[in-house]
C-alpha cells in the first residue's frame, strides 16, 4: 500500500465514529504512514570505510580522524551520504574478512572503501594470503551490491624489495582484476614527512588527516557522481 492510499484511508476513518477496534487500526495506519514517509524522503547513501588504525583515528580524537572529516565534507556540501567507520585498530585482513559479512548486512553500504593489509605486511605474512583475503572482501562487497574503492598501502622499505614490491603491487592487480577505483597509496606525501607522522613512524598525525581526505575525495567523487548524488 502506498502513502497516498494510507492517507486516503486515514481521512475516511477520521470522518467516521471510531470503535475500539477501528481506533487501533487508525493508530497502526499512522505508524505505517510515518514509516512510509520517512522511507520515501530518505535518499541517504552509505559509504562504509573498512580499515585498520590508519582509518580509526589512532591516538587522536575521533572527530579529528579523516573518516569524520570526510563525513563533515559531505555534510558541508549538503550531500545525502552517510559515512560509517567500520575500522578497527590492529585489524588484519583475516580479521576484516571475519567481520565484513555482519557489517555489510547491518549497514547495506552503496560504497565500501577497503583499507586493509598494513598490519599483515608489518607482520611479514605471505602476500598470497593477504591477497586472498582482500579478494574475498572485494567479492563479498560486490555481491552485496556495493562498489569498492581500494586503498593501497606501502610498508617500510626495511622489509626488503622482495617483500615490499609484491605487497604493494597486489593492490593495483586486484583493482585491475575487479574493476575497482584505486587509491595507489593512502599516505602518499605523508608517510615520507616525519612532521606528519606520529612517533611510531607508522601512523599519521591529526594534522595529516585533511590530506588523507584530499587523497580519498577524487576517488569517492567518481562514484558519487555516477550515483547521481551531489
Amino acid at each position: 500500500m502506498n502513502v497516498k492510499s494510507l492517507i486516503s484511508r486515514l481521512i475516511t476513518a477520521r470522518r467516521q465514529p471510531l470503535r475500539a477496534g477501528a481506533l487501533r487500526g487508525v493508530v497502526v495506519l499512522w505508524f505505517i504512514l510515518i514509516a512510509g514517509i520517512t522511507a520515501a524522503e530518505s535518499d541517504e547513501g552509505v559509504v562504509l570505510v573498512f580499515g585498520d588504525s590508519l582509518s580509526a583515528a589512532y591516538r587522536m580524537n575521533e572527530r579529528d580522524g579523516w573518516v569524520a572529516l570526510l563525513q563533515q565534507r559531505l555534510h558541508d556540501k549538503s550531500s545525502p551520504w552517510r559515512v560509517v567507520n567500520g575500522s578497527v585498530s590492529g585489524e588484519t585482513t583475516a580479521g576484516g574478512l571475519a567481520r565484513l559479512p555482519a557489517m555489510l548486512d547491518a549497514q547495506q553500504p552503496d560504497i565500501v572503501i577497503l583499507e586493509l593489509g598494513g598490519n599483515d605486511g608489518l607482520r611479514g605474512l605471505p602476500v598470497t594470503h593477504i591477497r586472498q583475503n582482500l579478494e574475498r572482501m572485494i567479492q563479498m562487497s560486490q555481491q552485496a551490491g556495493a562498489q569498492v574503492i581500494l586503498a593501497g598501502i606501502q610498508i617500510p622499505p626495511n622489509y626488503g624489495p622482495r617483500y615490499t614490491d609484491p605487497f604493494y603491487a597486489q593492490y593495483k592487480q586486484l583493482a585491475d582484476e575487479y574493476g575497482l577505483i584505486l587509491i595507489p597509496f593512502l599516505l602518499d606525501g605523508i608517510a615520507e614527512n616525519a612532521a606528519l607522522m606520529q612517533d611510531d613512524g607508522i601512523h599519521p598525525t591529526a594534522e595529516a588527516q585533511p590530506m588523507i581526505v584530499a587523497m580519498v575525495w577524487p576517488a569517492l567523487q567518481q562514484l558519487l557522481s555516477a550515483a547521481d548524488r551531489p
